[in-house]
């Protein structure tokens, strides 16, 4: 057992490590990453395991980044003039639409969980961090107490599972991503390690 910053309860350890990789995913994707976000970036240290290695990848790429240079390709992934290369909505993934079924899906789970919108933020509840920061809300309690493996794996299936991965492997191929390819990279090997642990957990 052990603590995360911000949460009042005590969570098993790999619930810990899996709650960091969701908060450097929602981290990286909510926002252009600041000076403080590309120097923890630089100071990621993985295994030989995939996910180890995409770790790394991202160390390196961020130790020849700067603030806005990382600024610059967000904007070109995500904004753009009209709209990003990728644009990070379950709705827009499921059905090529924003504001979709999937949307108003995800509002209900939202609500039976106690998950509310955070203020001040206008873009729809299902962009990529936001879904990131649900998850790892729900193991260290961030929404009131921690969520029961069963309810976090219904969740993931509904919202997460149908979506992310195709969103990581695009994020990863992206024709403008540099900084953003291996953050695609470890998205992707995470969604699968998540999949099969809640399979097995089973």
């Amino acid at each position: 057992m052990g603590a995360i910053d911000g949460c009042p309860f005590e969570v098993l350890e790999e619930d810990l490590l899996r709650a960091q990789v969701y908060a450097l995913l929602g981290q990286l994707l909510v926002r252009p990453p600041d000076q403080a976000l590309i120097d923890l970036a630089r100071g990621l240290d993985g295994d030989d395991t995939p996910l180890g290695e995409a770790l790394n990848a991202l160390a390196a790429v961020a130790r020849e980044t700067d603030v806005e240079a990382a600024e610059t390709e967000y904007n070109e992934l995500f904004i753009g003039i009209t709209r990003g290369e990728l644009v990070p909505f379950a709705s827009y993934y499921l059905t090529g639409f924003l504001h979709e079924r999937p949307l108003a899906d995800l509002r209900a789970s939202m609500s039976q969980l106690g998950i509310s919108r955070a203020e001040g933020v206008s873009d729809p509840e299902d962009h990529i961090a936001a879904l990131c920061e649900m998850m790892r809300g729900m193991m260290t309690g961030v929404f009131g107490k921690p969520v029961p493996l069963p309810e976090q794996r219904a969740f993931f299936d509904a919202h997460v599972a149908k979506w992310a991965p195709k969103f990581f492997e695009d994020l990863e191929a992206a024709e403008c991503a540099k900084l953003y390819a291996p953050v695609g990279r470890i998205g992707r090997h995470f969604m699968a390690i998540e999949a099969q642990a809640f399979e097995l957990a089973a």
